[in-house]
């Protein structure tokens, strides 16, 4: 029976029935100590069963960031496995290899390993991704409850998978509930910014048990007891327990066992282990071996440790379990398992411990392991192993048994306590002796990392544990150690001896800078490219220069690039590195694309989309997708780019790479945008800026937001939106494929609210340095956007200033690129024709001219507005008959683009040079509808507040207006006060420009 909590399962029931509707739910319940967390939930997951909804549960182990990665989503998925069997293989099927790091039961013939390897930086993700659609999957035809106890103890591997199924399951029947002790939770605890972080989103609910209250107690003492308590002793246990449950309970079976409360010490450890010490001796030793085991000790291993017979251990353990201090724990390997009934007990006992008595017990727990790993389950062996030789304090068998643990973790990509080994392997090192380093088998790396060519048995050195555990740092996120240990490792170094070596790490340090957003890693890859320079091919020279190809692409594009990804090409070949070869190609088909020879380009990387499918490497599988579609897109061919992104979605997605999906989406959503598919993009955008892991990815999901919020008129949020990419984007920013587009949106915004001056600073410093190969798109959509702006702002009052420097050097600008595809040469007609109308001719030809080369494209955006200012501009002559008839067909075209698209700037220009001209707005093959009504009139405006706007966007003061109007300066004011409120704007200056872009009075 459980007593109080009613308030918060509600909240965890009302929780299970929104799951139930396809909401998933994420539940953290916190409390002290004892609080009663653990029967809360037994009683929610025993209502979940009868709801008929799947429970699963696991635990968080003490070893925590020692090497026990995914402890408690491990258990629970093999409680899963055992309730669903088949079901849960046939969900998994396409992720075993990866979901096996989890459930080894999954792991076919071939066993864990997955596609790539151990270091490759996708592979986490990937896992994570698997693990979400499992639960997806099985969630589909019913409701699945996981429950992850004691957070407090998690790993970091457990948080962020925990953290990434929170943020990722969409429409799933899941219920993801973690419980925490929050009196452990202190100031540097790693659980506190994780829950910090967690409680930002909308989807978690946190509930926090208190202690009883004294009814509560009443009430909980009466279920024990099986009858109400009498009144002095209800005063005494309430007192001495606080509330507690837990304590509560402990004071209630002293009782029962003929002790009294008032004796009792006012120490905690004393209360908890007063039950103990009424056992008999025998047992109370196995209870002080049982809690050094940890959370949980398999009977086998307590056996063989114990050094007891079978029977002695068990009639030694019976009073024990007959006292309620420890429960059997089904799920060890072959025989069940024990847990003490409450942490604080296992802990007090343990704490009675001597200190040479206690690394004494770890010695014989460790050497059991050794001389049988079948005592505990294959993928915790060699952590426990590893975490008692460390505590017995024996550095020779300490450091191998981390080494082989750190291995198995890193395998399981749990790079945090990969990096936590490796990092106790680097403190054992010198209180190993000599003879038995030697012994140490070499490193398996899968990167470029080069081992020592040593004369004698190839052997570990410590250089090598420096770069195993710089790679687990920089796979982890953790940047500064990273940096640590890179450091030591050229400290080292001897760049003259070992230059292969040490050009790694200054490639290592390169992806660290990169990775931490600090700055753009050329000077570190410079380092790198002078050791290997003059140096025989090698796997680390290929490296460095396919990674300074990449670099090169990425921030300096220059027909230069072409040679060094070519020689990367061939360093690739000639030592066998598959891997490297291909994104040296996939580099060297993009540069192609960008240096003109776009067909040629395109074809190879179709060739070697096929190629990385191939392979089965992630991260060019990833990339290779990409990349096509990219250059698809930037070259105007976007129908292609839709579909080629859709194949590479499908691709990254059976992969699991999230950042893989969220740039191939962002590619796919410009491809979009640009032919008008607005809506659909809209809905992918929102889906692909949580699925970016990388802040760089964010950042261009970001920037397209922001661009389609202009398109549709929104400054606001396009303003938003860029400083959001702007923070995310870090040292990114500096790319040019990111760069131009920040300038381009924050100087039209800038336009937009009046503030050309500097928007015009903005767009001069973007435009220092040109061209940028390959970048021709974004430069012209750049300039394009800068002369419209120039040329909407023409007439305005005290725009002129600056206005003819900037247009010059948009034309300088515009002299140095080339037009090799059709949709960059319809970008320089459009701009010639924009940089006219900039200048005060707004030419009928140019227009047609740009018309005519964007209507093959499908560009229904850009073609709007072309055909709209080719309207106003054959209007601006005062055209009548076949002219003017064209021009309403223009303006048709235009307004139908525009309320396809909801593109309303567009829309609202069209139709107020509609209102102007009087010209009734028809979409091609309509009927004449109605002309709009006189955007003066629709404004609210009297005739007399129409005249008094008129003349303040001349740039007139309020005397100068009285004196043109004959009516006194008073009441120009009042006139002025009034027609800016109905305006909706705040001063002078807004106004004139609001009737400037509304061309309230412009004569047709």
């Amino acid at each position: 029976m459980l007593v109080g909590r009613a308030d918060e399962l509600r909240s965890l029931g009302a929780a299970l029935e929104r799951a139930g509707a396809g909401a998933p739910q994420a539940l953290l319940v916190g409390g002290e100590a004892g609080v009663g967390k653990t029967r809360l939930v037994e009683e929610f997951a025993g209502r979940a069963e009868r709801a008929g909804a799947v429970v699963a549960v696991g635990g968080c182990l003490e070893l925590g960031a020692e090497g026990l990665p995914f402890a408690p989503f491990a258990t629970a998925l093999r409680a899963l496995h055992r309730q669903l069997g088949d079901e849960l293989a046939r969900s998994a099927r396409g992720g075993e290899a990866e979901l096996a790091r989890l459930l080894p039961e999954l792991a076919g013939a071939g066993g864990a390993e997955g596609p790539g390897d151990r270091h490759d930086v996708e592979a986490k993700a990937r896992l994570f991704e698997h693990a979400a659609r499992l639960l997806e999957k099985l969630a589909a035809e019913r409701t699945v409850v996981l429950v992850l106890e004691d957070l407090h103890w998690s790993d970091r591997s457990t948080r962020e998978l925990l953290g990434y199924l929170i943020r990722s399951l969409q429409g799933a029947r899941v219920v993801l509930l973690g419980t925490y002790r929050s009196d452990d939770i202190h100031r540097r605890h790693p659980l506190r910014p994780f829950l910090a972080e967690l409680e930002r989103l909308r989807t978690v609910e946190r509930l926090e048990l208190a202690r009883f209250s004294r009814q509560e107690v009443i009430g909980q003492l009466t279920a024990i007891r099986g009858t109400g308590p009498l009144p002095h002793l209800v005063d005494t246990i309430f007192q001495r327990s606080d509330g507690n449950p837990f304590f509560v309970e402990e004071l209630t079976a002293l009782l029962d066992c003929g002790g009294s409360p008032d004796a009792l010490s006012e120490s905690l450890r004393d209360l908890l282990l007063v039950r103990v010490e009424t056992l008999p001796e025998a047992t109370q030793r196995v209870l002080r071996t049982a809690a050094e085991a940890g959370s949980t000790v398999e009977f086998g291993l307590l056996l063989a440790v114990s050094g007891q017979g079978e029977e002695e251990l068990i009639e030694a353990l019976r009073p024990a379990v007959d006292a309620g201090i420890l429960l059997p724990a089904a799920g060890g390997p072959g025989a069940d398992s024990y847990r003490f009934r409450h942490a604080l007990l296992r802990e007090a006992t343990g704490d009675d411990l001597l200190p040479g008595e206690r690394s004494r017990l770890h010695r014989r727990y460790a050497e059991a392991l050794a001389a049988d790993p079948s005592l505990v389950r294959t993928e915790e062996h060699a952590a426990r192993l590893a975490s008692h030789w460390y505590a017995a304090r024996d550095p020779a068998r300490a450091l191998p048994a981390a080494l082989k643990a750190a291995d198995e973790a890193g395998m399981r990509h749990a790079f945090a306590e990969q990096l936590a080994l490796l990092r106790r392997a680097v403190e054992l090192w010198d209180e190993v002796p000599e003879e038995q380093l030697r012994e140490l088998p070499a490193a398996r790396y899968a990167e470029s990392y080069p081992l020592c060519r040593c004369a004698d048995q190839p052997h570990l050195h410590f250089v090598d544990l420096l770069a195993e555990a710089a790679v687990a740092a920089r796979l982890d996120d953790a940047h500064e150690q990273a940096r640590t240990l890179t450091r030591r490792a050229l400290e080292l170094l001897d760049d003259e001896a070992e230059p292969e070596r040490a050009a790694w790490f200054w490639l290592e340090r390169q992806w660290q800078v990169v990775n931490s957003g600090g700055a753009d890693g050329w000077a570190e890859l410079g380092k790198a490219q002078e050791l290997v320079a003059d140096r025989p091919p090698s796997p680390v020279k290929a490296d460095v220069l396919a990674t300074a190809a990449l670099w090169k692409m990425l921030h300096s594009p220059d027909p230069a690039s072409i040679p060094l990804a070519e020689s990367a090409v061939e360093q690739a070949r000639l030592v066998g590195a598959g891997e490297v070869e291909l994104h040296a190609r996939i580099t060297l088909a993009t540069l192609r694309t960008h240096a003109a020879d776009v067909d040629r380009g395109i074809a190879e990387l179709y060739e070697l989309r096929d190629a990385a499918d191939r392979s089965g490497a992630p991260t060019v599988i990833g990339r290779a997708h990409n990349n096509l579609a990219s250059v698809l897109e930037m070259t105007g061919r976007s129908r292609e780019a839709i579909e080629a992104a859709r194949g590479g979605l499908a691709a990254a997605r059976k992969q699991g790479l999230r950042d893989s999906i969220a740039f191939i989406g962002c590619n796919m959503v410009d491809a979009m945008i640009s032919v008008g598919e607005w809506d659909a993009a809209e809905g992918d955008l929102a889906r692909l800026r949580s699925y970016g892991a990388q802040a760089r990815t964010r950042a261009f999901a970001g920037l397209a937001a922001a661009w389609l919020a202009l398109y549709r008129g929104d400054v606001d949020r396009a303003g938003e939106l860029l400083a959001e990419a702007r923070a995310d984007a870090g040292a990114s920013q500096a790319e040019p494929q990111g760069s131009y587009r920040m300038v381009q949106i924050e100087a039209r915004i800038l336009m937009e609210r009046g503030q050309y001056g500097q928007a015009r600073a903005v767009l001069a410093e973007g435009l220092v340095k040109l061209p940028e190969l390959g970048h021709e798109s974004y430069l012209w959509q750049l300039l394009v956007s800068a002369a419209a702006a120039e040329g909407d702002a023409r007439g305005l009052p005290g725009t002129a200033d600056g206005r003819d420097e900037l247009l010059d050097q948009l034309e300088r600008a515009a002299g140095q690129l080339d037009t090799p595809t059709p949709i960059w040469a319809a970008w320089q007609r459009y701009f010639v024709a924009e940089l006219g109308r900039a200048r005060g001719r707004s030419e009928v030809a140019l227009w047609e001219a740009a018309a005519s080369a964007l209507e093959p494209l499908e560009r229904p955006h850009e073609l709007g507005w072309v055909r709209y200012r080719w309207a106003e501009a054959l209007l601006a002559g005062g055209a009548a008959g076949p002219v003017r008839e064209r021009a309403a067909r223009l303006l048709g075209q235009a307004h139908a683009a525009a309320e396809s698209l909801g593109a309303a700037p567009l829309r609202d220009g069209v139709e107020q040079l509609a209102a102007r001209a009087r010209i009734p707005l028809t979409a091609p093959g309509d009927a004449a509808a109605p002309g709009p009504e006189d955007p003066v009139e629709a404004l609210g405006l009297t005739a007399r507040e129409a005249d008094v706007l008129r003349l303040v966007t001349a740039g007139r003061s309020n005397r100068q207006i009285a004196e043109e109007l004959f009516i006194s300066p008073k009441t120009a004011s009042v006139h002025v006060s009034n027609l800016m409120a109905k305006l909706g704007v705040s001063n002078r200056g807004e106004a004139a420009a609001l009737a400037h872009r509304m061309r309230l009075f412009e004569s047709a």
